[in-house]
């Protein structure tokens, strides 16, 4: 599973860990929030997947890092909107695996989802956010979930 930083380049799961450790211990007083994102762009031939993963120093700067994923071309909205979020969820369970739980269970986590009142995704709201909140996260939709609708979508062409 490789990720990337805009100021690192490629790293693995656990040289991201150890990054967001070393981000955390240098003011480790502050306050963060995790936010996690996905967002897709689907091609002539395929769909591309990115999530992303924003460490926040609130007031103080943000780290991101995305992971891209290339999929066989998806037409259905649902099952793209689906798809991203179980990749999000995916990545949240990945980190605990590696040891962030610590990082997961001492400050707000987000879970932001491309999905909003305007447009076709309307209609999915009630049940992507209800599985987001149950699985204990806090699901953000537009036009406050920027992990999704900004951050990862700057990555999908």
């Amino acid at each position: 599973m490789s990720f990337i930083s805009p100021s690192l380049g490629s790293l693995s799961l656990e040289e991201m860990v150890r990054n967001i450790s070393s981000f955390i211990n240098e003011e480790p007083k502050e306050k963060y929030k995790v936010v996690i994102g996905t967002d897709s762009h689907t091609d002539q031939t395929s769909t591309l997947f990115v999530t992303a993963l924003i460490i926040h120093r609130l007031g103080k700067g943000a780290r991101f890092y995305y992971q891209k994923r290339n999929m066989k071309k998806m037409t259905d909205l649902r099952h793209r909107i689906y798809l991203e979020t179980q990749l999000s969820l995916q990545l949240i369970d990945s980190l605990k695996a590696c040891g962030l739980f610590f990082l997961l269970s001492d400050w707000p986590l987000e879970v932001h989802i491309d999905i909003g009142k305007q447009g076709e995704t309307r209609q999915l709201i009630q049940e992507v956010v209800g599985w987001v909140t149950s699985v204990g996260y806090v699901a953000k939709i537009k036009p406050e979930s920027y992990g999704a609708s900004s951050v990862a979508d700057k990555f999908t062409s």
